[in-house]
């Protein structure tokens, strides 16, 4: 069966919940929007395309960073709501040059941050 990806549920803005997991290690990288086309690009180019609400525009993943997913493996929930997104991932997945944009954890009642940023060099 060919996939389609107006056959996903989206929200009334037309996105759909995608979130980055490094298909290396499995840890969850970030979370981002898509819509149909940004799903569809991604698919057609292999370099994993979101779309940015604060801009309104199509964001490839490193294009001004240079670090960049790779698409591995696209997945489709249950419910057809929510993508799983199997990256390859070059350098840091969050702008804060972190690993992960999931940094902060709840402990104890507190915040935490759990992860540095990587240094520019690496």
């Amino acid at each position: 069966m060919m996939f389609d990806p107006a056959s996903l549920k989206y929200d009334a803005d037309s996105l759909i919940p995608a979130i980055a997991q490094d298909h290396h290690t499995g840890e969850v990288l970030m979370m981002a929007w898509m819509n149909a086309e940004a799903v569809a690009q991604t698919l057609a180019t292999g370099k994993v395309t979101y779309w940015s609400r604060s801009r309104q525009a199509f964001w490839i993943k490193g294009e001004s960073s240079g670090h960049v997913q790779k698409l591995v493996e696209l997945r489709v929930d249950c419910d057809r709501d929510c993508l799983l997104v199997l990256v390859d991932q070059t350098g840091p997945a969050c702008h804060t040059n972190r690993q992960s944009c999931f940094y902060t954890a709840i402990r104890g009642g507190d915040e935490v941050i759990i992860m540095e940023p990587q240094n520019p060099s690496s």
